[in-house]
């Protein structure tokens, strides 16, 4: 499995990661690499969209993230993504899928591209009657939806006052233009709702990958070494370690 960087790759397939601030090192970025070239055949470009580039391996392009254009003083937490739209991404082309830092990737993610639709998402675990999308997992044309961004950008008071963060502001936009589609459901887990057991069982079970996952998600309180060692940030809930997520999170 390889990866290029050439013009050759440019209307092929990108992997796109974004890391800002220090929430996440560099470490982060390099084993998602690593999950990815195990389990993505053929060629691919793996660009991450970052202020930091320090320590990231040679094999990942670090890019600008693009600017969001808000007001002075606005906080762009929970709407950055929202850039990966922009009309010229740094002269990308393609077909992209982005990757939250935080996931673990478990099997092969071929499929991610081949599975029909405009625009794919995940969708809403606890509530599957809403659009709303969960965007640690997306995929699009790059440039095919600069329409999303533009419209941020020229609503985005009302947007902020209407739209929790980004995935659901786009969900919204894009089920609204008929081109919002899901992943199979067992593509994308959450580690919080799936892989822990349910109590009391918690207490005696290992978490486990359910069948049919490919891509472990973490989202709340639990990131993948808190997890593997057995940390949650809500002490009345115990979990036992999830060891297998070494065999998986690594570079």
């Amino acid at each position: 499995m390889t990866t290029t960087s050439n013009a050759a790759a440019d209307d092929g397939r990108v992997i796109l990661c974004m890391k800002w601030g220090t929430k996440y090192g560099p470490e982060y970025v390099n084993r998602l690499y690593g999950m990815v070239r195990r389990h993505l055949s053929g060629d691919f470009r793996f660009v991450c969209l970052t202020d930091r580039s320090e320590g990231v391996r040679s094999e990942v392009e670090c890019l600008p993230i693009p600017d969001l254009k808000l007001p002075e003083g606005l906080p762009e937490r929970g709407w950055k993504k929202l850039t990966t739209f922009e009309a010229d991404l740094h002269g990308l082309r393609g077909t992209a899928l982005f990757l939250d830092l935080d996931v673990v990737i478990t099997d092969s993610i071929d499929c991610f591209f081949e599975h029909p639709g405009e625009f794919l998402i995940i969708h809403d675990w606890k509530r599957p009657w809403r659009v709303t999308g969960n965007s640690s997992v997306y995929r699009f044309r790059i440039g095919a939806h600069a329409d999303v961004l533009a419209q941020f950008r020229a609503t985005q008071a009302e947007a902020r006052k209407t739209f929790r963060n980004e995935q659901a502001f786009l969900s919204d936009v894009l089920h609204k233009q008929g081109k919002l589609g899901y992943w199979p459901r067992e593509w994308c887990c959450s580690y919080k709702y799936h892989c822990i057991p349910p109590w009391p069982t918690n207490y005696w079970r290992t978490p486990i990958i359910p069948a049919g996952t490919r891509i472990v998600i973490f989202h709340g309180e639990v990131n993948p070494p808190d997890a593997l060692e057995g940390r949650r940030n809500r002490a009345f809930r115990y979990v036992k370690r999830a060891p297998w997520i070494a065999d998986y999170w690594r570079e």
